[in-house]
C-alpha cells in the first residue's frame, strides 16, 4: 500500500514541472485530477485530427421521365360505317337481277361498311409522360472515426476516436507498478 501511494505521489511530483512547461501552449491545461485508486485524469494538447473515411456503395433510386408520342386510332366511327354500307348497298343493287341483285346489295353493303369504317378511322397522337427507374451505384465517403495526434508531457501519442475532440483531449492516466 505504501509503495502504491508513494508511486502516485512521485508521479504527480514528476508531472508538475512538465505540466508547468506545457501550460503556455493552450492556456487551459489543468493538473491531473485524482480519481479512484491509481487512475488520474488530465488534459492533452491535440496536435492533429484526421478524419478516417470508408467508401460505401449507395444506390439512390432516380427516375428518368421523358415525353413519348403515342398514336391511337379512333374506332368509334359509326356514321362513316353506315354511310359506306348505304353507298355500297346502292352500288350493289345496280348490278345483277333477281336473287343476284339481292346478294349484290348485301355484299355491297358489307364491303361498303368495311371501307367506310377504315376510311373513318383517324389516327390521333398524344404525348404521354413515361418514367423509368434507374438504380445507379455511386460510392460515397462517410466518416468512421478520427485519427488523433496529441501531446502529453512532451511525448506525442496517437489514438483513433469516434469523435473530433477539438483542441484538447481529456486523457486517463493509470499508474501501476512495474514488475
Amino acid at each position: 500500500m505504501f509503495k502504491i501511494l508513494s508511486a502516485a505521489i512521485l508521479a504527480m511530483l514528476l508531472a508538475l514541472p512538465v505540466w508547468a512547461q506545457d501550460s503556455g501552449s493552450v492556456g487551459n491545461n489543468y493538473p491531473p485530477q485524482p480519481a479512484r485508486g491509481n487512475v488520474y485524469y488530465a488534459w492533452a494538447n491535440v496536435l492533429r485530427v484526421d478524419p478516417v473515411y470508408d467508401l460505401a456503395q449507395v444506390r439512390p433510386p432516380t427516375q428518368n421521365c421523358y415525353p413519348q408520342r403515342v398514336v391511337t386510332e379512333d374506332h368509334s366511327n359509326t356514321a362513316e360505317t353506315l354511310l359506306g354500307a348505304v353507298i355500297g348497298g346502292a352500288l350493289g343493287h345496280t348490278m345483277g337481277q333477281g336473287n343476284g341483285r339481292r346478294a349484290a346489295t348485301i355484299g355491297g353493303a358489307i364491303i361498303g361498311g368495311v371501307m367506310g369504317n377504315r376510311m373513318g378511322s383517324r389516327p390521333q397522337s398524344s404525348s404521354q409522360t413515361r418514367c423509368r427507374e434507374n438504380l445507379n451505384e455511386s460510392p460515397r465517403r462517410r466518416i468512421i472515426g478520427y485519427d488523433i495526434e496529441y501531446r502529453y508531457h512532451g511525448d506525442i501519442y496517437m489514438s483513433r476516436l469516434n469523435y473530433d475532440p477539438g483542441d484538447r483531449l481529456r486523457i486517463r492516466i493509470n499508474i501501476t507498478p512495474a514488475d
